[in-house]
């Protein structure tokens, strides 16, 4: 410092110092090697002998040092790759740690891969939920996982979309399946319902032990086999009956409801739920146009409703808020309401009783089933007492058409038996009694024909077909058998009576078929009583019971006992006119042929065969019909006399009315039906009888006529009735005797004619004016 603080030319002196402070020590040195010069060529000395030594330890060395180097290689190389081990495991070390924190995530994701792949989508979200909130936040550093995380939210709506899909597809299967699983619900319930029946009536030992006839214990014993058998079967196979839920895998429903759930989509999921079976409800309550034409449409569609419904009330109860037992009600009285009208609409048009009675059957297993699940059918069973009405329908047709054949098939006459069996074998049928009857021998006849037992075996028929709908209907015997007496008397006054009055018009049934209907009228009201007991026996109601309906077949056949003695009075009369109508008279014969009319005695004849044929009848009948025909011919006979297109009347004409008019008298008065007091049915024929007489007195007296009626024989004679045939009279004499005028008697008839005419005309006309 101090060199470089002097100035001016501080360097070169230090320099010139620095040089003379050099030659200073080196003349020191200089005087220490003298001082020590010995000891140096010693040394030299010693150092040239050392020299070759050193030589050679140079070579050693050297040697040494290749040898030690070529050993060394190994050991550097084996130190390097210890050094590159160390590094590695150094490395792998931090990777184990590494992998250690990722390993569970990717052992997650994988999870997640497999559970996707084996849709298990809810266990795949709960996955994502751990990855997300656990694992991830770990190792969010790395690419993978951000491409996880980016994945996730896409795999949430994958598995929405796959899991709506298989909803999707639930539904679809649902809805084509809906009738197995109905079906199979059905079975069950009508399968418990019979084997509750069969308990019952295993209890009830008595059970229909009063039946009327013995068929129907023979039928009896015939269903209990069947049942057992049917029981036995069941046993047999009852590992093999599967529940209607064993039919469906509900997995899809409660795997999309789940998963909504987490998402917190749960509310979307229940609305498009509900509004699609919604839709497949309506879907389902549409029935098909030609449902009514067979059972399997019936059985089909009440199928599809109670599996659609049972698919419901499982939802309900195996899952939480997806449907509520309130809707299940809306949807059930909607759909019930629906059902109501198809049924109504769809009844009405069938007109097969046994396929009304199928459609009871299958109504009442629909209700049954339903009601085992909760749902109120009280209205169903209403209905069936609506088609209750059209099944009796459908039976009065059905009935109808055999009670038309039975009647065209009878040959109204009564039934012969030529032994006792046979007479057992007609007894067995109809409660026939007659101990007059009994009395006598083999062979012999019953009053009635053919028609009267198949009447009474048929209307018995008929109680059980209506007992057949009765049945099931969770109503009390005496319900029933009020309702089998008001079917039973809709057949008897409305069916029954329709069709008898129809026969008794038909025009190919004659007298004789009219006498032979009345008598089975009267077999088969007596036949009533029996009918009534016969019910009561079904339902065990006793008919001294205040509410028990009597049946009204008394008034049934008595109209139509009372329209068969009409029609036999109206065909006698019909006959008559049809013997009238072939009525051959010569109105301007000269004289009579001296005997009736041929017309008139085959009239007579046939009347008195007709009315041997009605001794089966009531007397009152026979009588009636006795008088009708003679009034009716009396009034015909007056008629012909009357006929505005008779212009003309002979005395000889005259004459021999006169002697057929004597011929009806006398078949008047040889009382062709007992029971007729004094001259009664001759008063038929007065009228004609008074007429006939003023005329033949009038014919050969000439006599006027008396216009003091009240004194007067001809009381009855009708001076309108008298001026006609006076006319006719004086007309045919006018033109038959042309010379009249020449003879003095003739004149004078003819003039009291005209007197006697002049006479009636005025009393007619005064008449007339009074009146």
């Amino acid at each position: 410092r101090s060199v470089y603080d002097d100035q001016p030319n501080a360097h070169q002196r230090f320099m010139e110092k620095l040089d003379a402070c050099i030659r200073n020590h080196d003349r020191e040195i200089e005087k220490m090697c003298n001082f020590h010069h010995q000891g140096f060529v010693d040394a030299i000395t010693e150092l040239l002998k050392v020299r070759a030594d050193a030589e050679k330890l140079k070579v050693q060395v050297t040697d040494t040092n290749r040898r030690l180097q070529d050993a060394g290689k190994e050991v550097i190389a084996q130190t390097e790759e210890i050094i590159r081990c160390r590094v590695q495991q150094r490395n792998i070390t931090t990777v184990v740690e590494k992998l250690q924190l990722c390993l569970p995530v990717l052992e997650m994701y994988s999870k997640l891969k497999e559970q996707m792949n084996v849709k298990r989508y809810y266990s795949a979200l709960k996955t994502m939920e751990q990855l997300e909130n656990l694992y991830l936040p770990r190792v969010s550093q790395y690419r993978f996982c951000q491409i996880m995380i980016e994945n996730l939210p896409k795999l949430r709506e994958e598995i929405k979309e796959i899991s709506m899909s298989d909803l999707k597809d639930f539904l679809e299967s649902i809805r084509k399946h809906s009738d197995r699983i109905g079906e199979t619900a059905m079975k069950q319930a009508q399968q418990q319902k019979t084997f509750s029946t069969a308990l019952q009536k295993q209890n009830n030992v008595n059970y229909g032990r009063n039946m009327h006839l013995g068929r129907n214990r023979i039928l009896e014993s015939k269903n209990e086999m069947t049942l057992k058998r049917t029981f036995e079967e069941d046993d047999e196979h009852e590992e093999e009956i599967l529940t209607a839920q064993d039919l469906v895998d509900f997995s899809p429903v409660y795997r999309c409801l789940h998963i909504y759930s987490v998402l917190g989509d749960g509310e979307i999921f229940e609305n498009y739920y509900r509004k699609q079976r919604r839709k497949q409800a309506r879907l389902v309550l549409q029935p098909q146009s030609s449902m009514h034409e067979t059972v399997e449409g019936y059985r089909r569609y009440f199928s599809q409703i109670v599996g659609f419904f049972v698919v419901e009330d499982h939802i309900l109860h195996v899952t939480q808020g997806l449907v509520t037992r309130t809707y299940t009600d809306e949807l059930w009285n909607m759909a019930l309401s629906k059902i109501i009208a198809v049924l109504r609409t769809h009844s009405s048009y069938c007109s097969d009783p046994d396929l009304v009675l199928e459609l009871k059957n299958l109504i009442v297993v629909f209700a049954d089933t339903l009601q085992g699940y909760g749902f109120p059918v009280n209205r169903l069973f209403d209905l069936l007492f609506e088609i209750r009405d059209q099944y009796n329908e459908t039976l009065l047709k059905k009935w109808s058409g055999l009670f038309r054949d039975i009647f065209e098939a009878d040959n109204y006459s009564p039934i012969p038996v030529a032994n006792e069996e046979e007479y057992k074998i007609v007894t067995s049928k109809f409660p026939f009694q007659d101990p007059e009857l009994d009395k006598q021998s083999f062979p012999k006849k019953l009053p009635m024909s053919q028609s009267v037992p198949q009447i009474y075996i048929q209307v018995k028929e008929f109680i059980y077909a209506s007992l057949k709908f009765s049945e099931s209907l969770h109503r009390s015997s005496t319900e029933i058998d009020d309702m089998l007496r008001k079917s039973t008397n809709l057949l008897l006054t409305r069916t029954l009576s329709s069709c008898l009055q129809n026969l008794i018009k038909k025009p190919h049934i004659g007298l004789t078929e009219l006498v032979q209907i009345i008598i089975n009228t009267t077999h088969l009201e007596q036949a009533c009583k029996y009918l009534e007991d016969f019910i009561s026996n079904i339902t065990n109601i006793s008919q001294v019971t205040v509410h028990t309906a009597r049946l009204y077949g008394l008034s049934t056949f008595k109209d139509a006992r009372h329209a068969a003695e009409g029609e036999i009075y109206t065909k006698l009369n019909q006959k008559i006119d049809e013997f009238i109508q072939i009525a051959d008279y010569d109105w301007t014969m000269s004289e009579s042929d001296g005997r009736a009319s041929g017309y008139l005695m085959d009239l007579i004849n046939f009347l008195r065969s007709t009315f041997q044929v009605f001794t089966h009848l009531p007397g009152k009948v026979a009588q009636t019909a006795c008088m009708s025909a003679c009034q009716h011919l009396s009034t015909s006979l007056m008629q012909m006399l009357l006929d505005s297109e008779l212009k003309q009347i002979s005395m000889g004409a005259i004459q021999q009315f006169n002697l057929d008019v004597i011929q009806c008298e006398l078949f008047a008065s040889s009382e062709p039906v007992p029971g007729f007091q004094g001259d009664t049915l001759q008063l038929a024929f007065i009228d004609l009888r008074q007429v006939r007489h003023w005329l033949l007195v009038f014919i050969l007296l000439i006599s006027p006529f008396d216009q003091s009626r009240t004194t007067s024989k001809y009381l009855r004679v009708n001076p309108g009735t008298a001026l006609t045939l006076l006319e006719k009279m004086r007309d045919s004499s006018k033109k038959n005797n042309i010379f009249a005028q020449f003879r003095k008697n003739d004149r004078d008839k003819q003039k009291l004619i005209e007197t006697v005419v002049k006479q009636l005309r005025s009393l007619v006309n005064g008449m007339s004016q009074h009146t």
